[in-house]
């Protein structure tokens, strides 16, 4: 098992990194967030998962020590590869993942693409349980459910995809302001909102 990689950043590809270590440069998966902490011929430290199949092995980095324990937690769900749990968590940030798990929100999990409807429900109904406390604990703390439960939320949602955006996009956005400052209007948050997406 490798359990981290450390060096210098060799190359970026779309959805990658390369990092040299010991003269070898590892290629690992990477989500976004993980892509956006790195830069060429700069040290990075990665968590890694190396995940074997019989036509490939395939080694996985996260800038975040949770990062990797989320995406365990997301490909012991049936149905979920290790390249649907980079997609999840690419699409939106840890805490917003983990609300939508924790309040069965299907709408924005099945949102992300290749997430159907079926394996957003088992998302939720095998993980609701299981997420690593001290992520829960963030989440609850935040005290920012994904359902839309404010009509300053449902407004700016809604307003939002009016204007073309796609709903995993507005939904998260709107969903880190009010996690920033619960009290924002809808037209607030609209503005915010459209400043952050475009």
């Amino acid at each position: 098992m490798i359990a981290f990689l450390e060096g210098p950043v060799r190359e970026l590809r779309e959805s990658s990194a390369v990092i040299m270590a010991g003269g070898v440069g590892y290629e690992a998966l990477c989500p976004k967030t993980t892509l956006e902490t790195l830069t060429i011929g700069e040290v990075a430290t990665l968590h890694t998962r190396l995940q074997v199949r019989e036509d490939a092995w395939t080694l996985f980095g996260f800038h975040q020590a949770d990062l990797g324990t989320l995406f365990d937690y997301l490909v012991s769900v049936s149905g979920v590869g290790g390249k649907l749990a980079l997609a999840l968590l690419s699409a939106m940030p840890s805490a917003v993942l983990a609300h939508a798990i924790l309040n069965g929100d299907i709408g924005l999990l099945s949102s992300v693409s290749g997430v159907g409807k079926k394996t957003a429900e088992r998302l939720t109904l095998e993980l609701r349980s299981k997420l690593p406390p001290r992520l829960a604990n963030e989440v609850s703390a935040s005290k920012r459910p994904m359902g839309l439960n404010s009509s300053a939320e449902r407004d700016a949602v809604d307003a939002l995809l009016a204007l073309g955006f796609r709903e995993l996009g507005v939904r998260a956005v709107v969903s880190e302001l009010l996690s920033e400052d619960p009290s924002l209007s809808a037209d607030q948050l609209i503005r915010k909102g459209l400043g952050r997406l475009r």
